[in-house]
């Protein structure tokens, strides 16, 4: 029995090409929304602290959402079930994973960052098979070997290119996973019955609020009142990331996690990191090394092989 069979006309098989659009138009716009992100975020940390960067970021993010599902008059989770669920995701990925991920970089490039990030799909794939029944056949095994050999070839040219002394390099890889890890319980939650039986904007505002709510606590108790900056550039990058890399981007990146599952969905950050570096070539100049050449290759041909797979099965 396949994954979802009662689910909508594309789950189902029906219309094939509006199925792959449907797919590949969001993930699209995630993967390239993302992967201008990691500039915006270096230039944040360099002005305001990390946890009261992410606490703005989530109150634009969360205050957007509000008001779309109230627009939409959509019904939020009121039920203690709804509510716990909110704040396991605030928690989980709007909290704890961007404090780790604003932090990593404090250590470690972004194109460093970004290449742990893009392992997410080896938790979710494990995640998916415990928590959802879901098993990952052979054509996306296959594709997710060539991927993951893809992203290690970026991570070995990044490692080399980052600055600092060992020990400051592994903490920097270590806060990162932790970020991945904590993505990667967020991802799976979405693809449970229980979050189908929400409206997506009204859960995201929620969660996005609470995790806002967290991120400040820890921001005041860790460094006092909040800090700000009198740079426009960087009220700005807020916006920017509040706006499109958080309201627009969940939106869609979860909604993709409900069509096709978390393990597939991921594959969307095994290119970030590739994007991210096309924008570093233009505004940083930075240089392909055939380090980078070869991983990039084998990265996005393991995402053709891997989102030509059939749906995960239960």
């Amino acid at each position: 029995m396949t994954a979802d069979a009662t689910g909508t006309p594309a789950e189902r098989g029906d219309k094939p090409n509006a199925t792959r659009l449907a797919v590949l138009v969001p993930f699209a716009i995630v993967t390239l929304i993302w992967g201008s992100t990691w500039i915006v975020i270096r230039g944040q940390i360099a002005v305001v602290p990390p946890s009261w960067s992410v606490t703005y970021r989530f109150l634009v993010a969360g205050f957007a959402m509000l008001g779309l599902a109230l627009w939409r008059r959509e019904r939020f989770p009121a039920d203690p079930r709804g509510i716990a669920f909110a704040a396991a995701l605030g928690l989980s990925q709007f909290c704890l994973n961007f404090n780790f991920v604003y932090r990593a970089e404090q250590y470690i490039t972004s194109g460093l960052v970004a290449a742990v990030i893009a392992l997410l799909l080896v938790p979710n794939a494990i995640l998916a098979r415990i928590f959802l029944g879901q098993r990952m056949g052979g054509q996306l095994l296959a594709g997710s070997a060539l991927a993951v050999a893809g992203v290690g070839l970026l991570f070995v040219q990044e490692a080399r290119a980052a600055d600092g002394s060992i020990d400051q390099i592994w903490l920097g890889i270590t806060i990162a996973v932790g970020g991945m890890l904590a993505a990667s319980v967020a991802n799976v939650m979405q693809a449970t019955e229980l979050s189908r039986r929400y409206p997506m904007v009204p859960m995201l505002a929620v969660a996005m609020l609470m995790g806002a709510g967290m991120n400040g606590a820890i921001a005041w108790t860790t460094l006092g009142p909040p800090i700000g900056s009198a740079a426009p550039g960087y009220w700005a990058g807020v916006v920017y990331l509040g706006l499109f890399a958080s309201a627009l981007n969940f939106t869609l990146y979860f909604n993709v996690i409900r069509v096709i599952g978390p393990a597939k969905a991921a594959y969307s950050s095994v290119l970030v990191p590739i994007i991210a570096m096309g924008f570093s070539t233009v505004f940083e100049g930075y240089r392909w090394s055939a380090f980078a050449l070869s991983g990039g290759v084998l990265a996005v041909t393991g995402l053709v092989v891997a989102l030509r797979a059939r749906r995960p099965r239960r």
